[in-house]
């Protein structure tokens, strides 16, 4: 950036897929801001618009250069505009951006998201497209600035990478194989991060589960989890995703006797026919998922458990859909994100054959929703009448404004919406961050409703951070692709890679 500028250049990063991308883009704000630049004013068009991409949907580059196109007459508005793209996609289609869209400034891969500042300062002086890929991590992410998008939770990554080969997936070609954080890196983290306000953590990896396999410690995510509970301060810990060939009883110990971690667990089943689990290549069967859900429940009665599931994987019959049907029905699951297989470019499964036809796939997808969306309202209507404990949580009640009521996460995640208003309650003073005790009044499949009086108000570290946040102008720099993805969303609205 100039050293004659009088004023900071703007950005604005549009986030798309995974957790992982919602975490990398708090870093790359963070470089953008260590670097100089300003979050661009709500309604003014930034100087610098940066994609970080997801390459998961089959769609997923039609999608970036529909929006690189709509963004070409603009920047022509605009001398002195720049644009990058990054992330999986980027890495992917590292040789084709700049051929097909030449108006973009800058390409950088997901192993060098440090690189940003630089390459924007570098196209600009020699006004020159700039592409850096790198093929292996110099430097781990978590060194680098951060801004953080939540005052009172946020994500902490353990690792980055996979070492599976899931024939579906292409992420773990485009972020290389599993890298580990060391234990004590990630736990002077969290201890920043609660000193700063933060109540709720939620461990992220491709694989969370897996962690330590790179220092070769079978047991080290469960001595992590326990570790986390020691901190003080931190009042909630989660984690996501992990895989279920190595989801071990030593983790399902550390959940039970760790009163910080949350009795909620994200587990991607994909499928439930043995069949289609070899042809994905997953390394467990029905009967091992099945059998670590009996053990999360016997050692957690009330855990929420969630999951993942593709439907019309090529080569599935109407025989390993109904397996499928099973496992949910046997699971019982709070909620599900299913997704219609696509064809990914890149990945194995792309290229098999006996893909499954549109019409038989859309029919299967509809009749999974209708039994998970049943279960789910089942097991939600099962809370009716209980009292619970929420992170009072912003954003994510939709209708909130219109209601009049906020909205929060139970220990489980599940969402509920709230009347703010109890005897002794004055509705604003109830702030994200802060605590509330409600009971249910109501239950819908995705969410629940307490329309009692508040029943009790805690104001914490978190909501005064929150609080002193407020007080700064709220920057408009970071957007997210996917509506229901957020900071700190439980899930987004993209397959995990678990």
């Amino acid at each position: 950036m100039s050293s004659a500028a009088t004023t900071p250049r703007t950005y604005e990063v549009r986030t798309y897929g995974c957790q992982m991308n919602v975490h990398d883009s708090e870093r790359l704000t963070g470089l953008l801001e260590e670097a100089g630049y300003a979050a661009a004013p709500a309604g003014e068009q930034a100087d610098v618009v940066v994609f970080n991409t997801c390459a998961v949907r089959e769609n997923a580059d039609n999608r970036l250069y529909g929006n690189l196109g709509h963004l070409a007459p603009v920047k022509a508005r605009h001398p002195g505009m720049q644009i990058a793209v990054g992330g999986c996609l980027a890495q992917k289609d590292r040789d084709t951006i700049t051929t097909k869209a030449p108006w973009v400034d800058v390409v950088f891969g997901t192993h060098n998201i440090g690189s940003l500042p630089v390459l924007l300062e570098r196209a600009r002086v020699q006004e020159e497209a700039q592409v850096e890929i790198l093929e292996s991590l110099e430097v781990f992410p978590s060194t680098l600035p951060t801004r953080r998008e939540s005052a009172y939770a946020a994500w902490v990554s353990v690792s980055v990478g996979c070492n599976n080969t899931c024939t579906f997936c292409i992420v773990p070609s485009l972020r290389g194989k599993e890298q580990d954080r060391r234990p004590g890196d990630i736990l002077a983290e969290v201890r920043a991060l609660v000193a700063e306000g933060v109540s709720e953590v939620t461990l992220l990896g491709q694989n969370v589960n897996a962690y330590g396999v790179e220092f070769g410690d079978r047991q080290a995510f469960s001595q992590l989890l326990r570790a986390c509970g020691e901190v003080e301060g931190l009042e909630r810990v989660r984690f996501t995703s992990p895989h279920p060939a190595e989801f071990t009883d030593d983790v399902i110990e550390a959940m039970a006797e760790t009163p910080n971690v949350m009795p909620s667990l994200h587990m991607p089943l994909q499928s439930g026919s043995d069949k289609v689990l070899r042809d994905m290549r997953r390394s467990y069967r029905q009967a091992k998922y099945l059998g670590i859900i009996e053990r999360v429940r016997a050692a957690m009665p009330d855990a929420a458990i969630t999951t993942d599931i593709i439907v019309g994987f090529p080569g599935e019959t109407e025989e390993d859909f109904e397996a499928t049907l099973d496992v949910v029905r046997a699971a019982r699951f709070a909620g599900a994100y299913t997704f219609q297989y696509s064809k990914r470019p890149g990945t194995p499964a792309a290229v098999l054959d006996d893909q499954v036809p549109r019409a038989v796939v859309q029919e299967r997808y509809e009749r999974l929703v209708e039994v998970v969306d049943a279960i789910a309202w089942e097991e939600n209507k099962g809370l009716v009448g209980r009292q619970v404990e929420l992170l009072v949580a912003e954003g994510e009640g939709r209708k909130d404004a219109a209601t009049h009521r906020l909205s929060g996460r139970a220990p489980d995640n599940r969402l509920v919406h709230f009347t703010p208003a109890g005897a002794s309650v004055d509705p604003a003073d109830i702030r994200p961050g802060d605590v509330v005790t409600v009971e249910v009044t109501y239950a819908a499949p995705h969410h629940l409703v307490a329309d009692g009086p508040l029943l009790a108000h805690r104001r914490t570290r978190s909501g005064d951070a929150w609080e002193a946040r407020r007080s700064a102008p709220t920057p408009a720099g970071v957007t997210l692709g996917m509506p229901t993805v957020g900071v700190p969303a439980p899930l987004p609205d993209a397959p995990a890679c678990g």
